[in-house]
């Protein structure tokens, strides 16, 4: 049975009700300063920036997701097994360091997490909430029996 011990979803689906918000808004304000109200208009203004929107919400929460459970570690588009990681602690960062998620660097506003492997490579974890991806890893490394 599989555990989830943490994830980051990315972005969450409640992003796509903005752009409607927005136009509701201006709805509102058009409405509120006595002039017509272009009802059609702002329809079609709400399903365009949520038409806009959702690739968006798409391309993060495929991406920028990561989960930890106790069958390894998927990071973006990247799975690596728990067998494979051996330590999290105490683990300093080689200059070229592969990221892990398929990217060339840690994504934005995003905290990188040195992880070794049991080949010894080191490898570059990387989450919004990096000590609650370090604890989980620790707890998965330890119930393999890999922590240095």
């Amino acid at each position: 049975m599989t555990r989830t011990l943490y994830s980051e979803a990315g972005v969450g689906w409640l992003a796509l009700v903005w752009g409607p918000l927005f136009a509701l808004l201006g709805a509102l304000a058009e409405l509120a300063t006595g002039g017509p109200v272009h009802t059609v208009a702002w329809i079609m203004i709400a399903i365009g920036l949520c038409a806009l929107t959702l690739p968006w919400v798409y391309a993060r929460r495929r991406f920028l997701s990561l989960e930890v459970t106790t069958h390894g570690l998927r990071q973006g588009r990247e799975q690596l097994e728990a067998a494979r990681i051996a330590a999290v602690t105490d683990v300093g960062t080689p200059v070229g360091a592969r990221v892990l998620g398929g990217g060339w660097t840690v994504p934005r506003k995003y905290d990188e997490l040195p992880v070794k492997l049991d080949d010894g490579t080191v490898v570059l974890a990387w989450a919004r909430d990096v000590e609650a991806l370090r604890d989980a890893l620790s707890e998965l490394a330890e119930a393999n029996g890999n922590q240095d």
